[in-house]
């Protein structure tokens, strides 16, 4: 582990520190009511959303939870689509978390389930929000792909009609898969011929190519709540999705709800963990549209506060006592974690300058490093598997002393394993001069 105590620390004065602001960091206008009662003098400050997210996300060691389940449901979903993420997260907020915690919630108990869902994001739900999820982000991206497949089906001539074709596909696969059949994709375009087929895609694109069409059928049927991911055909550093039937999986059906009903749900689980949140953090988390968020706020009567530069903020009706301090504590968290991705609107916790250095054009980041509630680097591992602390930022030695101890700890549990994420902070890929200790 490289110690903080030897890497340099980039001042401000540096060229790497001074990047253009993002244009994307933006404040909000001011929107309208949500139906519920209104308390524009409650001022949440940015001090204060800190000590929310110290507490409310388990960060602090202090507030940490006991188990998989208890961590997932404090923040509502885990991101799911680096596959070492979701055990990273729950590492970060469990004092005696092992893989096996995870494994045995997602693949025996099955109290977690992995869902394509807002932003055609794969997430770790608690089993208790799957209605809501699938009924409501995950049917507008079934109906989203349904109508993609119909186009590319037909105008790659796979099919005359593309519905038909994607109709008897589904049957096949779910018959396919009855009894409790775990099947890759790609054996399930080899098993089953109702797949078959190809389509191109990004034609006139440099990257275009032609594909199998399975795969994306098997998506959309994940995202209809048909088919979910079983068992992982790897290990948990690698995704390697088997395939079975949820109803299976589950042993029940999952009911199906209203999709404004199932909105609300998943709005008021958002506005515990992560509220206040801007109506723009809503669009961003949901994917959704300002009316579907609208709605949702005004079915759960939330309630509006004032935050720091001059933003409307939105808590639930019963959320509004004040935080309490929390002592100053440190956090690594992995790539894609929704701690740092959980709000589009991010100064509370993150200096505007220091946003590119953080989160890349899409606004994905990789792994960050937190003192006290905000983002003040990174980490990497080296070939060897040690953690080294990528901190331009200096918090001092209060903060170098607790970020060392959570590298440690990090790299106590890792034991040498090396996790490869596809996200990466811009950060950790900059050149940087200067000692390295």
């Amino acid at each position: 582990m490289r110690s903080l105590e030897n890497f340099e620390l980039w001042g401000p004065a540096s060229p790497l520190m001074q990047p253009t602001q993002d244009p994307r960091i933006v404040g909000v206008r001011k929107v309208r009511k949500a139906g519920g009662t209104t308390n524009s003098e409650r001022l949440i400050d940015d001090a204060e959303r800190r000590a929310r997210l110290a507490r409310r996300h388990a960060l602090a060691p202090q507030h940490r939870l006991e188990d998989a389940l208890a961590a997932t449901k404090a923040m509502t979903v885990l991101h799911a689509t680096e596959p070492a993420t979701p055990y990273l997260s729950l590492f970060a907020r469990i004092d005696s978390f092992t893989r096996s915690d995870i494994d045995d919630a997602l693949f025996e108990q099955r109290s977690l389930v992995k869902q394509l869902a807002m932003r055609r994001t794969v997430f770790v739900f608690p089993r208790d929000l799957l209605p809501a999820a699938i009924s409501s982000p995950s049917a507008r991206i079934a109906r989203q792909e349904h109508g993609r497949l119909v186009k590319d089906l037909e105008r790659n001539q796979v099919a005359h009609d593309g519905a038909t074709w994607l109709t008897a596909a589904r049957r096949a696969v779910l018959d396919r898969l009855v009894d409790g059949a775990e099947l890759s994709a790609a054996q399930l375009r080899e098993e089953v011929a109702e797949l078959a087929g190809r389509v191109s895609m990004y034609e006139h694109k440099p990257y275009g190519q032609v594909l199998h069409v399975a795969p994306r059928v098997v998506t959309w049927l994940g995202a209809l709540g048909d088919v979910v991911r079983g068992h992982n055909g790897s290990h948990w550093r690698v995704n390697r999705n088997m395939w079975t039937r949820m109803d299976h999986w589950l042993g029940e059906h999952v009911a199906r709800v209203d999709i404004q009903l199932g909105y609300a749900q998943l709005v008021e689980g958002y506005l515990r963990a992560f509220g206040p949140v801007t109506e723009r953090d809503l669009v961003w988390w949901f994917g959704a549209t300002k009316v579907v968020v609208r709605q949702a706020l005004a079915d759960l009567n939330a309630v509006q506060v004032r935050l720091e530069r001059d933003q409307t903020g939105w808590v639930l009706p019963d959320d509004l006592d004040p935080e309490p301090p929390v002592e100053p504590w440190a956090a690594l968290l992995p790539a894609l974690d929704p701690t740092a991705l959980g709000w589009k609107e991010r100064e509370f916790f993150l200096d505007p300058d220091f946003y590119p250095a953080i989160f890349d054009w899409s606004g994905n980041c990789g792994t960050t490093a937190w003192w006290n509630g905000k983002i003040v680097g990174a980490y990497i591992q080296d070939d060897a598997g040690r953690v080294e602390l990528i901190v331009p930022q200096d918090p001092r030695r209060a903060g170098r002393a607790a970020l060392n101890a959570e590298a440690k700890r990090l790299e106590d549990w890792l034991d040498g394993e090396r996790v490869t994420a596809a996200y990466k902070s811009p950060l950790v890929t900059w050149n940087r001069s200067g000692p390295t200790g």
